[in-house]
């Protein structure tokens, strides 16, 4: 049989690649060790040991300002080594081949590599070609996965549901193009959400999600009525030129989340978006910022997920 990419032999995680395929207990571990991290941004001396001695290298070959910053505070918090390699000015914008580039980082002692790509897979691939001892955490590839940005949204509403099981999810907007929504979808279904709704227009909501036991709903109201969780995401303005949508005004109009559409869902349902908001398209101000919202603490939660990803996949061992 053969070997899981992500965990070692005795089932602890080695490396954050995909959502997929993780078992429930790696889900609820992550979680359970990011839950005791909540409270460092509190603290007079927001730093840690355990990861005292070990280099952490960022290589985001895509921009992320939101997530860079946070795996940065995050690796700084446990007390590592922080590099953040300048893709504009490395050797693989030169031509460099990604193999070479990550080959010459663990010449330099490199620990663990966070890694950003616009290709579906590249973390995987590196992965796969570095020793035992180095360790990858995917920061978001291509349209396959962002596996923290899926785990901090869990922790995040576990922190304001508590229990999975008895839970109604709507991930609304862009599906077809989001690494978010697959990281999402596979964490709810692990940690037994009974329903995981898909809305969104039919060019942006892939039909084979009812494989996964996902149920598609094109119509906004349908979608949300009786949600415990709404979780709404970035139109990607890129995807206009391609016809998947006339223009962002009409989004907005057929499943822009409005306060009258939001009270469909239950009274005490939370309000998620990854970031960054596109404000008067997925959601309006009104609602990005009213009660309901919790948008701003899954930062908080994204900073304590990252610490917690960290600090596991360091001290496993191969």
């Amino acid at each position: 049989m053969a070997a899981h990419p992500q965990l070692n032999r005795h089932g602890e995680l080695r490396h954050l690649l995909s959502i997929e395929g993780l078992p429930r207990d790696v889900l609820l571990h992550i979680m359970d060790t990011a839950q005791g991290f909540m409270s460092f941004g509190e603290r007079e001396v927001k730093k840690v040991p355990l990861l005292r001695g070990k280099s952490v290298f960022n290589l985001f070959f895509e921009n992320s300002t939101r997530t860079r910053t946070t795996f940065e505070i995050a690796a700084q918090r446990l007390s590592a080594d922080v590099f953040n390699l300048d893709i504009q000015r490395s050797s693989t914008a030169k031509g460099e081949s990604l193999l070479d580039t990550i080959a010459n980082l663990e010449a330099m002692d490199a620990d663990i590599f966070v890694v950003r790509h616009s290709q579906s897979g590249a973390p995987f691939l590196i992965a796969s070609h570095t020793p035992e001892h180095v360790h990858v955490v995917n920061a978001g590839d291509g349209r396959h996965a962002h596996p923290t940005q899926g785990l901090l949204d869990m922790m995040t509403i576990r922190h304001y549901k508590r229990d999975f099981h008895a839970l109604t999810v709507a991930i609304v907007g862009d599906i077809v193009h989001s690494r978010v929504a697959r990281s999402d979808i596979h964490a709810l279904t692990t940690l037994g959400v009974p329903e995981v709704r898909a809305v969104g227009p039919k060019t942006l909501v892939p039909g084979d999600l009812r494989d996964m036991g996902v149920r598609v709903c094109h119509d906004i109201e349908e979608g949300l009525r009786g949600a415990d969780v709404v979780i709404a995401l970035r139109l990607q303005n890129e995807r206009m030129a391609g016809g998947l949508l006339p223009s962002a005004s009409e989004f907005h109009m057929m499943y822009g989340l409005t306060p009258e559409r939001l009270r469909l869902a239950r009274e005490d349902a939370i309000v998620m978006h990854p970031g960054p908001i596109n404000r008067g398209v997925e959601l309006d101000s009104a609602v990005a910022d009213g009660p309901q919202s919790v948008i701003l603490p899954q930062v908080r939660f994204g900073i304590a997920v990252r610490m917690a990803v960290l600090s596991i996949v360091a001290n496993t061992s191969a």
